[in-house]
């Protein structure tokens, strides 16, 4: 009887430790995602896991770089939190600033070691999303970086063809595209069908981008 009484107590103990860890991890990565560093920091001092996850599958780190939360993202990573961890969607925080155009999360990244050869869910580096969606200071960092600037993705899109074909044309992927052939992006690289970037330029009237191609050899 007296054992059993014992185990039943040391279960209900385990048991209520196990949620106390649980509820702190938690709240570290609603802290995190909402910058409240102060509150990071304490959890992080009661034993906060940096690899617990929410529903998500995000850390707190990638909790914070979703949020651009800067001071929060430099917290956790000085605390030894990982930038290669993915989310259910295969993100990490290093990607999820590219994504999102988070700059300085992703000088954070880069400076705690994110490994630039990281393939989101379409099989594209880093590189690929930004140049979509027109983050030119995102693009100007990744390229300091050996990133592979002609990787193709599962679309059979480098990032020169996708700042082309899902850019708007304007100033921003202008200069995305002037940036990448500056760095020795393949002009001539083609899609899967065959078609170059200049003629996906020139079927959408970018003349500045046609400009920039044309100058480089394109054909």
């Amino acid at each position: 009887m007296k054992r059993r009484v014992l185990l039943a107590a040391l279960l209900l103990a385990a048991a209520t430790a196990f949620a106390q860890d649980a509820g702190r991890d938690s709240a570290l990565i609603a802290a995190a995602e909402r910058g409240d560093t102060a509150a990071v920091r304490q959890l992080l001092k009661e034993g906060a896991s940096l690899l617990a996850r929410d529903s998500d599958g995000r850390t707190a780190l990638v909790a914070a770089a979703y949020g651009n939360q800067v001071a929060a993202a430099r917290l956790l990573l000085e605390a030894g939190a990982s930038p290669n961890v993915r989310d259910t969607i295969g993100r990490t925080a290093f990607m999820v600033a590219a994504v999102y155009g988070h700059t300085e999360i992703l000088r954070l990244t880069l400076k705690h070691g994110a490994d630039v050869r990281t393939l989101n869910q379409y099989g594209g580096t880093a590189l690929i999303p930004a140049s979509h969606y027109g983050h030119v200071e995102v693009v100007r960092e990744l390229l300091k970086t050996p990133i592979d600037i002609n990787h193709v993705n599962r679309f059979g899109w480098t990032a020169l063809i996708e700042a082309v074909i899902l850019g708007d044309g304007g100033a921003r992927h202008t200069a995305i595209v002037r940036l990448l052939v500056e760095h020795g992006a393949d002009v001539n690289r083609t899609d899967r069908d065959g078609i170059t970037p200049l003629a996906h330029a020139r079927q959408r009237g970018y003349r500045d981008i046609v400009r920039i191609l044309e100058a480089a050899g394109a054909r």
